[in-house]
C-alpha cells in the first residue's frame, strides 16, 4: 500500500515527467485546483487553463514532441503528519536541455515549495511557488524573456 509521503513524492515526479514528455496539458491538469506563483511574477495564477497559458504555452516543443529537457529533482523534503490531509514539500530542481544546435547544459536551477491537500482520498497540488535561483540560456526552451518564463 502506498503511503501518503510516497503519493506526494509521486506527484512531484509526475510533474517533471509530464513536462519532459511535452505533455503540457497534463502538466497544467495537475494544478486544476491550485495556485502557481513565483517571485518573478506579480500575482499567482489559479487553475489549469490560466497556469497553462502563462507558464507552459511559451515552452518550445520540438519535432519529437518534447521540449528536449530533463528535470532532475533532488533534496525532496516532505512535511506531513500521520492522518493529516495537508502537507508541504521543498524540492531542488535542475533543468537540462540539449537540441541539435545547443549542447547539453543546465538551463535552470531552483526550488519548488509546494502545498498539497488530500481531497477525496487523493493527494493534489494546492499551491506551487517556484524559485528560479540560477538562470541559464532559456532561448531554446521558452518564447519570451527569460525571467518572465523562468519558473519551470
Amino acid at each position: 500500500m502506498r503511503t501518503d509521503r510516497i503519493e506526494i513524492q509521486s506527484l512531484i515526479h509526475v510533474y517533471a515527467e509530464r513536462l519532459d514528455a511535452g505533455d503540457l496539458d497534463g502538466v497544467a491538469a495537475l494544478f486544476e485546483h491550485a495556485t502557481w506563483g513565483s517571485p518573478n511574477r506579480a500575482e499567482p495564477v489559479r487553475g489549469a487553463a490560466a497556469i497553462r497559458a502563462r507558464n507552459y504555452d511559451p515552452v518550445i516543443i520540438y519535432a519529437d514532441g518534447t521540449p528536449r529537457t530533463r528535470h532532475v529533482l533532488s533534496n525532496v523534503s516532505i512535511e506531513h503528519e500521520r492522518d493529516a490531509t495537508e502537507a508541504s514539500a521543498r524540492t531542488y530542481f535542475t533543468v537540462w536541455q540539449a537540441v541539435d544546435d545547443f549542447p547539453l547544459q543546465a538551463i535552470l536551477v531552483g526550488r519548488y515549495h509546494d502545498r498539497f491537500v488530500k481531497d477525496g482520498g487523493t493527494w493534489r497540488f494546492e499551491h506551487r511557488q517556484v524559485f528560479p535561483d540560477l538562470v541559464g540560456d532559456l532561448g531554446h526552451h521558452m518564447r519570451g524573456g527569460p525571467l518572465e518564463s523562468a519558473d519551470r
